[in-house]
């Protein structure tokens, strides 16, 4: 599996993070080994311009967010926030980063989940479109431990992905965890691998969705996102909307031309 460090090339030089492609596949490692991928500030403000860059850059199609087979994120760094004071916290929408380029993506994000992924670490895994875990992959919402509650999106993902009896359990007690494979069973996570497996699996499903015609799959992801904002007949009618525009496209008159001609199609990405 030959990937390509962007850094070494015109991209930024980033100390938290790495970045690699591999065809049209974006990957994102975070790199805070010692720390166990805790997140902070400085993490977030890369992981943002890495998405950015990714997002603009037509070469791409898709991206995979991972961390260590230790580690995703064990959490956030409670040494930065410990003294923080609410007045401030306000003043600066502190957290407000940590969402602001995922939910801005427009094209999907895959993560790939080995070891922890507990607090910050589970809502940054919940922020993508899809999750794959190692078999050894443990999630949780601990921080009620520490006096606080979830606040990048773990009262609200979590309850969407487990339902509210088991989100419940888990953010107020603080020490329910899923393993992989309870993740799987509540329809947290899509698919569970072997660790040493994950990443090329992960890259694997990526690639197959960025060879796929990249306005559809920008289309499909917003209509689906789409799905927890909506009622359902409002839903109804922007998925439709989304489904008529799709024949404005190259790519679908290239697709339905293909399917009847018995070929490949060749898609352009317009």
């Amino acid at each position: 599996m030959a990937l390509t460090d962007v850094a070494s090339t015109d991209a930024p030089s980033y100390t938290m993070i790495k970045t690699e492609v591999q065809g049209r596949v974006a990957v994102i490692t975070l790199d805070r080994p010692k720390a166990l991928n805790a997140l902070c500030s400085e993490l977030f403000y890369e992981i943002n311009d890495a998405l950015s860059r990714f997002d603009n850059d037509t070469g791409i199609g898709a991206v995979v967010l991972t961390g260590s087979e230790r580690a995703f994120a064990a959490g956030a760094d409670i040494k930065e926030m410990k003294d923080a004071e609410f007045v401030n916290n306000y003043k600066t929408n502190f957290l407000g980063h940590w969402v602001e380029q995922i939910s801005k993506m427009r094209k999907p994000i895959v993560a790939a989940v080995n070891g922890y992924a507990l607090g910050g670490g589970c809502e940054l895994a919940m922020m993508c479109d899809i999750i794959y875990a190692g078999e050894k992959a443990v999630f949780g919402q601990p921080e009620i431990n520490l006096g606080t509650i979830p606040g990048a999106g773990g009262t609200q993902r979590l309850t969407h992905a487990v339902g509210k009896s088991k989100a419940m359990e888990m953010i107020l007690t603080g020490s329910v965890n899923l393993d992989a494979q309870e993740a799987l069973n509540y329809g947290l996570v899509s698919k569970v691998f072997p660790p040493e497996k994950l990443l090329e699996e992960t890259i694997k499903t990526a690639a197959k969705i960025a060879s796929k015609g990249a306005v559809s799959v920008q289309m499909a992801k917003e209509a689906v996102n789409q799905a927890y904002e909506l009622g359902l007949s409002s839903g109804l009618h922007f998925e439709r909307r989304l489904f008529q525009a799709t024949f404005a496209t190259k790519d679908q008159k290239e697709g339905m031309a293909a399917f009847a001609e018995k070929r490949k199609p060749g898609f352009v990405h317009e």
